[in-house]
């Protein structure tokens, strides 16, 4: 794993340990990318290999995805926190008194559907990544409930079906 790779991590359960609530995907993205730290999808790798070694856990409420720090993430952030630098800490610890009350809506993954003139249903999922678009896929499908569940799946599953595409089409 390399260095920078390292440092993300330890900047999200840096983040996570700052706050008493757990932060959104959205929360996450919105200071590590909007500050050029990583890519979208390199954090959500981050996020990922978090989850997977049981350092952060993941809750779902209202199709959002929301991470907590857990006891061996703490364990290990209270190890290796001296390297993230004093700078990023404080750029950390500025962005969280600055949103620490704000209820953000996900900027970052967009997932909506509606109703086309011909009676089907159309699920529209986006990832953005800043003012950009990195992905848009709508899809049509026979009934409400079927859209309901893409938008509801493309809240996990936009960083797999991405990597999927890139994979096949480059």
């Amino acid at each position: 794993m390399s260095d920078s790779q390292t440092l993300y991590k330890l900047m999200i359960l840096y983040m996570l340990n700052q706050v008493n609530f757990p932060l959104s995907n959205a929360q996450l993205c919105e200071f590590i990318l909007d500050r050029e730290y990583t890519t979208y999808f390199t954090l959500q790798q981050s996020i990922s290999e978090l989850l997977e070694a049981g350092f952060v856990q993941m809750k779902s409420v209202s199709n959002t995805s929301l991470y907590e720090l857990t006891e061996e993430g703490q364990n290990t952030l209270d190890y290796f926190k001296s390297r993230i630098s004093t700078a990023i800490r404080e750029d950390i610890d500025a962005f969280l008194a600055d949103h620490r009350y704000e209820l953000r809506n996900e900027t970052s993954m967009l997932a909506d559907y509606y109703e086309t003139p011909q009676g089907e249903y159309a699920a529209r999922c986006q990832v953005k990544e800043k003012e950009s678009t990195l992905i848009e896929l709508t899809l049509t499908v026979p009934t409400e409930e079927q859209a309901s569940s893409i938008c509801a799946n493309w809240k996990q599953k936009n960083e797999k079906v991405y990597a999927y595409l890139m994979e096949e089409l480059l």
